[in-house]
């Protein structure tokens, strides 16, 4: 069968799977090779050209999750970023990044493209308008991220995958924080998708990587480009990638109604003055997010009263992690201020609307009431500790 008629949870578990045609295992079996024989050979094999079995495998399943013709795996999610804006940007070239953006692709635009000559703007806001004042004769590229890291804002992809065929752009959207499983960028014209797959493709806190789907002529482009860059990815992560990916859709979907939920709870709380996620109604982009997203995902960002302090409360939770990273199945917590968007200045951050008593929540697979009961019982601590003092 062909995985455009299968459905998203047979997609995850069999999509891209090799046979085990040796011993039937009823998993895809790991080529850990770096070594291939190459006469009369098909394919030249090789990791760094990323078309090992495994690579190839695990390709055909993410391009499936993102109804894309092709995909391609790398190591991290800014080598994915960073190789796909090179495969279209040359210099002299301009490219339009959305405003609010994750602090790692931010600092690649700011810190590398002046050396390259490639000239780049950012966007006042996130309308039509917006984009289209920031387009220039040499403009080559329009980027956007929605949702938003870390402030979840959303923006209108088919307004945005339209524009750029009227300016003949190529447009790319980082997908990370909804997941194919929320969202499917390319059914509204987007050309190239890329994801962290460290995040919710990986989903269990224990795999680096990246991938970007898109047309097979598009990521010819990329992984011209890919194989001189060499971010290429080991094939045991390869093999542990595909199998997080089987359990892909349940995952998320436990997350999303988590996430729903806690949100509306946390915006009932006096000691939490903002939340901000898109399944709220009360979110600026609640409707356009109802009409591109088929769930709200699992991410939030908060903040807490003047007379909580982020630091003290960090440390008074029990059950959600401090931690880095995002999309695991238990739930973490991080200040974006010391973390994501930490190479940014003090002025860069405050310009896209990261204070420092701002929050961002990953809402994992736990029980949301003890995920609730959690938070309350942090705020409670601080404010009695404070009290105390």
């Amino acid at each position: 069968m062909k995985s455009k008629n299968l459905k998203l949870n047979t997609i995850c578990v069999h999509t891209g799977e090799i046979k085990d045609e040796q011993f039937k295992g009823a998993i895809s079996p790991l080529y850990m090779s770096t070594s291939y024989a190459y006469e009369n050979m098909d394919i030249k094999q090789y990791p760094r050209n990323f078309n090992t079995p495994n690579q190839r495998a695990l390709s055909k399943k993410i391009a499936a999750l993102e109804h894309a013709e092709d995909a391609i795996i790398f190591s991290s999610g800014m080598a994915a970023i960073s190789t796909s804006l090179f495969a279209f940007l040359k210099k002299g070239d301009h490219i339009v990044m959305q405003k609010q953006l994750y602090g790692g692709t931010h600092n690649l635009i700011v810190k590398e493209f002046d050396k390259f000559g490639i000239e780049y703007s950012f966007t006042s806001g996130s309308e039509e308008q917006d984009f289209k004042n920031a387009i220039q004769p040499n403009t080559k590229v329009i980027y956007i991220e929605t949702p938003s890291n870390p402030l979840l804002s959303v923006v209108d992809i088919k307004m945005v995958a339209s524009l750029a065929k009227k300016y003949n752009l190529i447009s790319m959207i980082d997908n990370t924080f909804a997941s194919p499983v929320n969202q499917n960028p390319i059914d509204f014209g987007i050309d190239i998708v890329i994801h962290s797959a460290t995040k919710y493709l990986g989903g269990h806190s224990d795999i680096l990587a990246g991938a970007v789907c898109a047309s097979s002529e598009h990521i010819a482009q990329i992984h011209g480009v890919a194989i001189n860059f060499g971010g290429t990815l080991s094939d045991f992560t390869v093999w542990l990638l595909e199998r997080s990916i089987k359990t892909l859709g349940i995952r998320v979907k436990a997350q999303n109604r988590n996430a729903k939920q806690i949100a509306k709870h946390l915006k009932k709380l006096p000691d939490i003055t903002k939340v901000y996620y898109p399944g709220l109604k009360s979110h600026p982009g609640y409707e356009l997010a109802k009409e591109q997203m088929k769930g709200f995902g699992g991410m939030m960002s908060f903040e807490l009263s003047q007379d909580i302090d982020p630091v003290a409360f960090v440390k008074k939770l029990k059950l959600i992690k401090p931690s880095m990273s995002l999309a695991g199945v238990e739930s973490t917590i991080v200040s974006p201020t010391k973390t994501s968007h930490a190479l940014l200045s003090a002025e860069e951050r405050m310009a896209q609307g990261v204070s420092d008593r701002l929050l961002r929540f990953s809402v994992g697979i736990e029980h949301r009431d003890d995920i609730i009961a959690d938070i309350e019982n942090a705020i409670a601590k601080v404010k009695k500790q404070t009290v105390t003092t």
